[in-house]
């Protein structure tokens, strides 16, 4: 099954990016992927069980994803699995890390695992939505420092840093 890592730091304790990474009020503040982030089923909050779904930019397929939250442990990690079956996913799960640094930062790690449909294209699908997902992901999380630069005036300088 294609997968991708990407990771960056970010110039605020981990704590703080967990909560705006999964704040679904605010995730189109920063986050240069989606063109909408909600909860459904009547979640009013990110947590374990919490089921959301985030709508791609339209550059992109617009493509919605309907995912669970899997694993939810605040400021840690926190992990989705897809539960629905748009336009060219098979499957999808994704990971992300957070572990605080010091001088105030902290490092993120979004790790992803999917498959393409139909069966048939794979071979063709997995390679070029692998290079796509990890330069727009890429893009997020430069994104997600970027915010967090201009709210605290600040920058890591760790060996981490991209």
């Amino acid at each position: 099954m294609p997968h991708g890592t990407v990771r960056d730091v970010i110039p605020a304790p981990a704590s703080d990016v967990f909560d705006l990474l999964h704040d679904y009020q605010r995730r189109l503040e920063w986050d240069t992927l989606l063109q909408a982030a909600y909860l459904t089923d009547d979640h009013t909050q990110a947590d374990l069980g919490a089921v959301s779904i985030c709508r791609g930019k339209w550059m992109l397929g617009g493509i919605a994803l309907k995912t669970r939250y899997v694993s939810f442990r605040r400021p840690e990690v926190a992990a989705v699995k897809m539960l629905d079956r748009p336009p060219l996913f098979e499957e999808f799960a994704a990971t992300i890390r957070h572990q605080d640094l010091e001088g105030d930062c902290s490092s993120i790690e979004y790790v992803f695992h999917f498959s393409a449909r139909p069966k048939w294209l794979r071979p063709v699908l997995q390679p070029l939505m692998t290079w796509v997902f990890a330069v727009e992901t890429r893009k997020r999380l430069r994104a997600l420092r970027n915010y967090f630069e201009r709210q605290r005036q600040g920058t890591c300088h760790t060996s981490a840093s991209k």
